[in-house]
């Protein structure tokens, strides 16, 4: 799989997922500074790996993922990026993000490791989208092929119905 930033083809490093896989455990940390395991996730969920929050198709992911949660019964959506804690917090205060949870992966890379999300020329993390159903399984992935452009929301929409 060939991934570029803009236009230019970068390294991901780590375990690529595929659907049908179990979704692996990670730790990451809140917006509060402290490590929280996924294993304490339950549920459907959504893990969107952004390479930082605060970029302009990153800002408008995010809020879009927040818009079509407030719609998703039952499912629960995390922005994963390498941005430090309060930074995420901060910006989610200021763009009324409400339904998404933002986490860090600045400390141990561990989510970009096991999610084969981690661009070693860059140490931010690659866009991409994880669909997790309540057994743990992934049921849907995408690694976008240039970074720097938004995911097929259609296409994790679907894959949540």
């Amino acid at each position: 799989m060939q991934v570029t930033f803009k236009g230019n083809p970068v390294t991901l490093e780590g375990t690529v997922i595929k659907a049908g896989n179990p979704a692996p455990t990670f730790t990451a940390i809140d917006n509060h500074l402290k490590p929280i395991s996924s294993d304490l996730f339950t549920g459907k969920k959504v893990y969107v790996s952004v390479p930082s929050i605060d970029t302009d198709v990153c800002d408008t992911e995010v809020r879009r993922f927040n818009q079509e949660a407030a719609n998703l019964e039952g499912v629960k959506v995390y922005t994963i990026s390498m941005d430090l804690p309060f930074a995420q917090a901060r910006w989610c205060g200021a763009a009324g993000i409400e339904n998404v949870q933002t986490l860090s992966d600045y400390k141990d890379h561990d989510f970009g490791a096991k999610f084969g999300t981690y661009i070693k020329e860059l140490g931010l993390l690659a866009r991409a989208v994880f669909v997790v159903d309540e057994h743990n399984t992934v049921t849907y992935v995408e690694y976008c092929k240039e970074v720097s452009q938004e995911p097929d929301y259609e296409a994790v929409l679907n894959a949540l119905k």
